[in-house]
């Protein structure tokens, strides 16, 4: 059957590869190339290791098409060329990764003038990251013997391909002493400090955003790479630097000092957050806040950074960089909140979660104070967050972040001290009593925000918006929660009884009346912590749902698959009913 249908090979490759003259163009027509390649077609991989071919796939990935051909067909060639150079071949490998005039000839795509075209660019990008992987040691000495390698590739950071081939440096040189070498050799070349430097209002905008990016992922790269080994090795020396204070402090007088700008200004506080973040949540800013027990140590060196800075983006809250009007579906909103306010209040609830009291201790188990928490509370800034809150109904990317600066604030996490009568705190208190602090924070936010009064005039409105035949404002679900934080904060708690002094009389009761009206299955009922139990649980649900109803098609090697059989219904149903009972869960209360 397999010859009758002719599923054999019938390449032309070996009549091709017999003739004296055969060039590569003719072969690179056939369909079955590449798939000759990878399973090392020992005629194939003979003709293409030679020097001339060798040089004709690079010349193909390194030099621009010419302009007049069809657009179906001018990067076909050169596709192929990196299909074959990047194919995993030994023979290919130690060919390219061995002879310096080939690499050379690879190299100077590099020395090319900018722009580089984007296509070639991820070419050049994937053949030499291969070579990183399989040739690493011959290729890092290649690399490290031509002056202004580093140079060259930031000047084509435009290219997003050039963003791969600085990861690939980081994260694919194997064995670890090898690695340690590169990274001390990058940060030599100050690959981190070049990198901040291009996040300047003065640069490109696509620069910038592929200078930011890149960042991000060395400080990701190097975190995780630095929990996967063992505690006794050295440390990421770019990670170092990018988290000092002096690196931090550069950045942020690119955004701030002289011209500012949205794109810089947006690049900058993405490296910021990237700081801030120890373990990537599986949704944005939750496991951060709920998840108890996993308290993350970040550098006081960052905070200490920001600190001066804190005036600044309080300023961007007000006054932002002029929006265009923006047409929704509700009408043309004239003034948007705009992507620079929204990573304004990202930054905001990352620092409120960071200096939670879970995270005073710091890595040499000391102490230092909380600046950043009070300078928030001195500017005011939380009360222009609940201001931007309520003025933007729809925008639930802002009213997230709102919520979880308030959940960070309330779910403070200290250990029960003594209590501390509110008359003792005075409002310009500056202390390294984390409860001290906890109690000012909480102070400000139920004073000087009027944050329990704000709520009430808010459901209020809405009921009689609701009532008129009006659209339920879009941030009561945010609104909602955050009432029910603010219930448990008054029942449990380091502060507790402070917090309850501060609401009293009708206030609770409005506030227990309105928080049991709108808590549905589906709402968190105490604190962000809730919800993140209650998916915990709903997810090994449905895990076990999945692994049960997965076992149903293991195969059997004894059945006859064609054989025919009665179904019986009652079973399956008997089978899910007893499923169903087994995993209902109840309301987390």
């Amino acid at each position: 059957m397999f010859w009758k249908f002719d599923l054999h090979m019938s390449s032309q490759l070996e009549a091709l590869l017999e003739k004296d003259d055969v060039t590569l163009t003719e072969l690179m027509e056939e369909e079955d190339v590449l798939q000759e390649c990878k399973a090392q077609n020992r005629r194939l991989l003979v003709f293409l290791s030679q020097d001339t071919c060798m040089q004709e796939l690079l010349h193909l990935i390194t030099t621009e098409p010419p302009a007049g051909l069809e657009e179906t067909r001018r990067f076909k060639h050169p596709n192929i060329a990196c299909e074959l150079l990047t194919s995993d071949v030994g023979v290919i490998n130690d060919k390219l990764g061995g002879e310096k005039p080939l690499l050379d000839t690879l190299y100077s795509f590099l020395e090319q003038p900018p722009p580089l075209n984007p296509l070639l660019a991820s070419f050049f990008s994937k053949t030499i990251g291969n070579l990183i992987t399989r040739k690493t040691e011959q290729v890092i000495s290649f690399l490290r013997g031509k002056e202004g390698f580093l140079g060259l590739v930031l000047n084509h950071i435009n290219t997003s391909a050039m963003m791969d081939l600085l990861l690939r440096l980081i994260s694919c040189v194997e064995p670890a002493p090898l690695r340690h070498d590169t990274l001390n050799w990058l940060n030599e070349e100050q690959l981190a400090q070049r990198l901040i430097e291009l996040i300047h209002p003065g640069k490109d905008e696509e620069k910038q955003s592929n200078a930011s990016q890149t960042v991000c992922d060395i400080i990701r790269l190097s975190r995780d790479q630095a929990n996967q080994l063992q505690e006794n090795s050295e440390a990421d020396p770019l990670l170092a630097v990018l988290e000092s204070q002096e690196c931090v402090g550069q950045l942020l007088d690119n955004m701030f000092v002289g011209e500012r700008t949205e794109s810089c200004i947006i690049c900058g506080t993405q490296i910021l957050l990237t700081l801030l973040e120890i373990r990537r949540p599986g949704v944005e800013g939750m496991l951060d806040v709920c998840v108890q027990g996993h308290e993350r140590c970040v550098n006081s060196s960052i905070l200490q950074a920001i600190q001066p800075h804190l005036t600044h983006y309080h300023q961007l809250l007000l006054d932002p960089p002029r929006v265009t009007p923006m047409l929704t579906s509700l009408g043309v909103l004239e003034v948007p909140l705009g992507n620079c306010r929204l990573h304004v209040a990202r930054l905001m609830a990352s620092l409120l979660q960071t200096t939670n009291t879970s995270y005073y201790i710091c890595c040499n188990n000391t102490i230092y104070n909380n600046t950043v928490t009070l300078e928030l509370c001195r500017l005011n800034t939380i009360n222009i967050l609940l201001d931007l809150f309520f003025k933007y109904t729809w925008n639930n990317f802002l009213h997230f972040q709102v919520e979880l600066c308030v959940a960070a604030i309330l779910s403070h996490s200290a250990s029960p001290g003594p209590t501390l009568p509110l008359p003792s705190v005075p409002p310009d208190i500056f202390t390294h009593n984390p409860l001290v602090t906890h109690v000012r924070v909480c102070l400000s936010l139920f004073q000087d925000c009027r944050l329990v009064p704000r709520i009430l005039e808010a459901w209020e409105e809405n009921d009689k918006m609701q009532e008129e035949g009006g659209m339920r404002r879009g941030y009561m679900g945010h609104l909602t929660r955050i009432a029910n934080t603010v219930v448990c904060s008054m029942e449990k708690g380091p502060v507790h009884s402070q917090i309850s002094s501060l609401i009293t009389g009708r206030a609770v009761w409005s506030l227990r009346r309105l928080v049991n009206r709108y808590s549905y299955a589906g709402i968190y009922t105490h604190t962000l912590w809730c919800v993140c139990m209650h998916v915990q649980a709903k997810t090994a649900a449905f895990e076990a749902c999945t692994k049960e109803k997965i076992q149903s098609f293991d195969d059997n090697e004894e059945e006859d698959i064609w054989e025919e059989r009665e179904i019986n219904y009652t079973t399956h149903t008997k089978s899910r009913t007893r499923y169903t009972n087994t995993h209902t869960f109840t309301h987390l209360d």
